[in-house]
C-alpha cells in the first residue's frame, strides 16, 4: 500500500494540472514543492511576474497612448522599482492563493519541501527542519521545471550581473543595460526596460533574433525597438564581464567594450534535476538537465513520467499544462487524445508578437504555394481608437483551396486574437469563412476579414490571368 496513487514533483503549470486531473479521476494525489515556490517558476519569477511587469510598464509610461497624445506623454514621470513591484507582488499573491484553493478543493495533499528519489517508488522530502520524511507512491510525475542557465565564467551577483529570474528584483531601474541573448526572454525584457527609458544594448551571437518568427514581423519589432534607442550587436559574443564600483564593463570577443549599469544574461534554461537523485530511480538527465520521455510523457522507468520545461521544447506554460493533464490521464489508465499540433506562440515584447502555423520561409523551403493577406491596424477603427498605427495581421493562404497555412500578428492584443486563426485552422476552415463572417465593430478581430479579402483578391487576380 503506497502513501499516494500519484505523486507530483513541482507545482508549476504542468504539476498543478497533472495533480488536479488525477484527483478528478478519484486518485490519492500529493504534490511536493517549497513553501515559497507554490505555482513554480511560472508564478514566482517567470511568466506571470514578467507579464505583469510589462503591463505596469505600459501603463506607467503611457507608451501605448503616445500616438494619440504625443511622444512626450507619460502617466508618471519618475517610475521606481516599487511602482513596478507593487503590481507584480499583488498578482503573485492572488495567483498563489488561487492555486492553493484549487489544490485544496480537489483534495490534493500539499507536501512542503524538496524531494529526491530513494528508489522508483519512494522519495525523501526535506522540509527544511533538518529531518527528511519518507513518501511512497505508485506513480510519479516529475514537473520540476527549469532555472536560467548561468555560464560558469560569469560572476552573477543579482545586482549588477543578473539572470532572467533575478531581473525582476533589481533595486532600481537601470540607466543602461546589456541584454545577452536575443531569444524570447531576452527580447521581452529588452523591450520593457527600453520603454522605461533604459538605454539597452542587445548582444546576440547569431545573425538575427527570434529566428523562428516571421521575418517581416521581426523586422517590425526591430524597427520599434530601435525607435526606443535599443542598439543591436548581432554576430557578437561576450568574452568577459568586469564588475566595477558603479557599473559593469562588457567585453565582446571582437574587442568592443560596453559600459552598463546592469548586464542581464538570457542564455537558455537548465532543468532542475541536479538534486532529484534520478540515478536512484534508474533515470538520467542530459547535460541541460532534461529528461527523455515517450509520446505519453513516460520515462524509461514505467511508473515515472516527466512533463513541462524539464523535458525541453516547447517549454511554454500553455503546452506544459496540457502535458501535465495528458500524463496524469495516461498514468491513471484513462484513454487520451494526442495534443493538437496547432500550438500558438506568444511573445510578450512591446509590441506583442503571436503566430500559429507555418512561416513564409518554411512554406518556401518546402515549395508550398501560398498567398499573403495583410490587414494593418491603422486601417481599422479600433486600431485608431487604441492608438496602434503599426500593428498588422498576416494570413498565409493556400491558393488551391483557401485553407489557412499560417497566422502572424504583430501589435496590440496579438496574443489574444491569434486564437481566432488557430480555431479556423484547427477546424479545417478556409478564408471564405472569414470573408463571410460578421465581426463586432469596432474590433481588432476585424483584421481577419480585411486580410482574408486581401488574400482572396490576390488569388482571384492570379486565376483571372493564369486561368
Amino acid at each position: 500500500m503506497y502513501d499516494y496513487d500519484l505523486l507530483v514533483l513541482g507545482s508549476g503549470p504542468s504539476g498543478q494540472k497533472a495533480a488536479i486531473a488525477a484527483a478528478k479521476l478519484g486518485r490519492r494525489v500529493g504534490i511536493v514543492d517549497r513553501r515559497d515556490m507554490i505555482g513554480g517558476v511560472c508564478i514566482n519569477t517567470g511568466t506571470v511576474p514578467s507579464k505583469t511587469l510589462r503591463e505596469a510598464v505600459l501603463y506607467l509610461t503611457g507608451l501605448s497612448q503616445r500616438d494619440l497624445y504625443g511622444s512626450s506623454y507619460r502617466v508618471k514621470d519618475e517610475i521606481t522599482v516599487s511602482d513596478l513591484a507593487a503590481r507584480t507582488q499583488h498578482v503573485i499573491a492572488r495567483q498563489t492563493d488561487v492555486i492553493r484553493n484549487q489544490l485544496a478543493r480537489n483534495r490534493v495533499a500539499m507536501i512542503t519541501g524538496t524531494g529526491r528519489f530513494a528508489d522508483a517508488h519512494t522519495i525523501w522530502v526535506d522540509g527544511g527542519s533538518g529531518r527528511e520524511s519518507r513518501v511512497t507512491f505508485d506513480k510519479i510525475i516529475i514537473a520540476a521545471g527549469t532555472r536560467p542557465a548561468r555560464p560558469d565564467s560569469v560572476d552573477f551577483d543579482d545586482r549588477t550581473i543578473v539572470d532572467s529570474d533575478g531581473v525582476i528584483n533589481l533595486q532600481a531601474v537601470p540607466r543602461s543595460m546589456v541584454v545577452v541573448g536575443a531569444g524570447v526572454i531576452g527580447m521581452e525584457y529588452a523591450s520593457m526596460f527600453a520603454a522605461l527609458g533604459t538605454k539597452v544594448t542587445v548582444v546576440e551571437r547569431r545573425d538575427r533574433m527570434l529566428e523562428f518568427c516571421d521575418e517581416e514581423v521581426v523586422e517590425s519589432l526591430k524597427y520599434h525597438l530601435r525607435d526606443l534607442s535599443v542598439a543591436f550587436r548581432f554576430g557578437e559574443e561576450v568574452a568577459a564581464v568586469e564588475k566595477h564600483q558603479t557599473a559593469a564593463l562588457c567585453i565582446l570577443k571582437s574587442g568592443k567594450k560596453i559600459v552598463a549599469d546592469t548586464v542581464m544574461y538570457s542564455a537558455g534554461r537548465q532543468g532542475q534535476t541536479d538534486d532529484l537523485a534520478l540515478e536512484a530511480a534508474g533515470l538520467e538527465a542530459d547535460r541541460r538537465g532534461r529528461i527523455a520521455v515517450d509520446a505519453n510523457y513516460r520515462t524509461p522507468v514505467d511508473n515515472i513520467y516527466a512533463v513541462g520545461d524539464v523535458i525541453g521544447f516547447p517549454a511554454l506554460a500553455s503546452t506544459s499544462m496540457e502535458q501535465g493533464r495528458l500524463a496524469a490521464q495516461h498514468a491513471c489508465g484513462e484513454p487520451i487524445r494526442e495534443m493538437h499540433g496547432l500550438q500558438p506562440i506568444g511573445i510578450y515584447t512591446i509590441p506583442e508578437i503571436s503566430f500559429v502555423g507555418q512561416t513564409e520561409a518554411q512554406l518556401t523551403d518546402t515549395s508550398t504555394p501560398f498567398e499573403v493577406g495583410i490587414a494593418r491596424y491603422r486601417e481599422l477603427a479600433r486600431g485608431q481608437i487604441v492608438g496602434d498605427s503599426y500593428g498588422m495581421l498576416k494570413l498565409l493562404v493556400s491558393p488551391d483551396d483557401g485553407r489557412l497555412l499560417g497566422v502572424h500578428v504583430f501589435g496590440t492584443a496579438a496574443t489574444e486574437i491569434v486564437h481566432i486563426g488557430q480555431a479556423v485552422m484547427g477546424c479545417g476552415g478556409t478564408i471564405d469563412y472569414l470573408i463571410d463572417a460578421v465581426f463586432n465593430y469596432p474590433t481588432l478581430a476585424e483584421a481577419y476579414k480585411v486580410a482574408a479579402l486581401d488574400a482572396s483578391n490576390k488569388i482571384r487576380n492570379i486565376t483571372r490571368i493564369d486561368g
